[in-house]
């Protein structure tokens, strides 16, 4: 069994932690919490996730020794703007990536479509709404879920699943590993990482007064800025350029015929998937 522990920021935070060997859902164990008067800061963190779901009722595979967690909180802002936490997440598993990554593979950029002010390319990006890219291959996947509690505040699950030992098998979409990277981080290292990152993040966001700032580190280190994309959307294809996400995290594409089209969902595609016609 994987002894899963806090970062020292999390811990010294007053977060909580609560750790399975095995577990059908940490997103459904999560909510359930909730239901039960749990309000929130507490992780539920597992190395074998054997029921879990990614968008849209998608299965999410976790062998042993992946990561699947799961953070409760109940936040004071609205359901519109903890919408949002979706791109706290994404930032914040960024930065854990690149605390314990060796630095060609993923930087925290300030400029440029990749995230790189030198120019350079970084292998590993975050991919809109919710998914960290390596090589262009999935690495890891992010899901939120929220719930009205009895006294109008909405609880929220911000799920995370890192395959750090091995990636799943027969899926729609190339997929990746930290050890098909040549990198040795088991999943303690991860969730330790994340649970940092989650602090600082978190506290950047400010109930979302600073999402703006935010936004602009996701920017930063975001896939496909700037290239080809296709967006299908309960299976209609959107082709065009991906111009931006904007202030409030949607989807900017300018389509084929110049116009400049908002998403707020929908499965992207970059690359020759993105620009094939058939």
């Amino acid at each position: 069994m994987t002894d899963f522990t806090l970062g020292p920021k999390a811990r010294m935070a007053g977060y909580r932690l609560r750790s399975f060997e095995t577990i059908g859902s940490t997103n459904t164990e999560a909510l359930a919490a909730a239901a039960a008067g749990d309000t929130g800061g507490v992780w539920f963190v597992t190395a074998q996730q054997n029921a879990g779901r990614g968008r849209r009722g998608r299965q999410w595979e976790s062998p042993v020794g992946n990561l699947a967690a799961t953070l409760l909180i109940v936040p004071e802002s609205s359901p519109t703007l903890a919408a949002t936490l979706g791109f706290v997440a994404g930032v914040s598993l960024n930065r854990a990536l690149s605390s314990i990554l060796p630095s060609g593979l993923v930087k925290i950029g300030i400029d440029g479509a990749d995230g790189q002010s030198d120019g350079s390319k970084a292998r590993i990006a975050l991919k809109w709404p919710n998914d960290v890219l390596a090589d262009g291959a999935k690495l890891a996947g992010i899901l939120l879920e929220a719930q009205k509690l009895s006294d109008g505040r909405h609880a929220i699950a911000i799920g995370f699943g890192v395959n750090a030992i091995a990636a799943p098998q027969g899926l729609p979409y190339p997929a990746t590993s930290l050890l098909d990277l040549g990198v040795s981080r088991d999943a303690q290292s991860v969730f330790e990482a994340l649970s940092d990152a989650w602090v600082d993040t978190f506290g950047m966001w400010n109930d979302g007064r600073g999402i703006g700032d935010v936004l602009k580190q996701w920017r930063a280190s975001a896939a496909g800025i700037g290239a080809p994309v296709a967006v299908n959307q309960n299976g209609e294809v959107l082709r065009g350029i991906f111009e931006t996400i904007d202030d409030e995290g949607r989807l900017i594409v300018r389509s084929d015929d110049d116009r400049r089209i908002v998403i707020t969902a929908g499965d992207v595609h970059f690359g020759a998937t993105a620009s094939a016609r058939s």
